[in-house]
């Protein structure tokens, strides 16, 4: 019976343990600085139809592989890594997000900056590029 005792009491605070790690306090988030781009850049224009059912679809293929786990399905900022991150990953979904250009958006893919990596090795066809962005578009509340 003491046998059983013992080894519910170190059960206890073994799951005791484990519930603190868990739950540990994640260092405060902060909101990204602004992220000026260059004149140029934010003229861009796209080299695809950015409403195209295909090229949002082939979009929301290269998000759910690249970009998902930290901005979330739906762009809300919530995916998987989000977390673990010290920029919190953004609400693609706002106003605010959705009135920067098509330029705008490009370019940050592309390039990256910080804890966002740039994207223009991963996704080097100009045309894929733009598909994320033109899925990014569909990310609106």
């Amino acid at each position: 019976m003491k046998k059983n005792r013992n080894h519910f009491v170190l059960l206890t605070a073994a799951v005791f343990a484990l519930l603190l790690v868990i739950n540990k306090p994640v260092a405060a988030q902060v909101k990204a600085k602004a992220w000026p781009v260059p004149e140029a850049e934010k003229a861009k224009k796209s080299t695809v139809k950015m409403t195209d059912a295909a090229v949002i679809a082939s979009g929301k293929e290269l998000w759910m592989k690249h970009c998902k786990s930290c901005h979330g399905a739906k762009g809300l900022g919530d995916g998987a890594k989000a977390a673990t991150l010290k920029t919190l990953p953004g609400d693609f979904s706002t106003a605010e997000f959705q009135k920067s250009t098509d330029g705008e958006l490009h370019y940050r893919v592309s390039k990256g900056r910080d804890e966002m990596p740039a994207y223009d090795k991963k996704i080097p066809d100009a045309a894929d590029m733009w598909a994320v962005v033109a899925f990014m578009r569909t990310l609106k509340k």
